[in-house]
């Protein structure tokens, strides 16, 4: 009988109409934290993919700027360049 009429508090009622309010409810309830926490570490994971890959690309930058080498093979990848005494040719495969 003693735990019924704690049920019916109103200082009880009212902190438990107060959670459930915030529970389900509310604009930042439960459902939207965990939602844009998930969103959040997605973001945090392409930010560090994304800094990976400005640091290789910076790498690769360098190394057209200082090597020789570098330059010509990336010359004779993506723009198909060939020395006047060699012969190109392309072979793409079948889509």
């Amino acid at each position: 009988m003693r735990f019924f009429r704690f049920l019916y508090n109103k200082y009880f009622l009212t902190a438990l109409a107060f959670v459930v309010f915030m529970t389900f409810f509310d604009q930042n309830d439960w459902f939207s934290q965990r939602d844009r926490k998930a969103q959040l570490e997605e973001i945090n994971g392409n930010i560090s993919f994304l800094n990976r890959r400005i640091d290789t690309l910076n790498g690769d930058y360098e190394a057209l700027r200082h090597d020789p080498a570098a330059l010509e093979r990336y010359a004779r990848e993506h723009y198909r360049m060939k020395r006047d005494s060699e012969d190109l040719f392309i072979v793409e495969p079948k889509q």
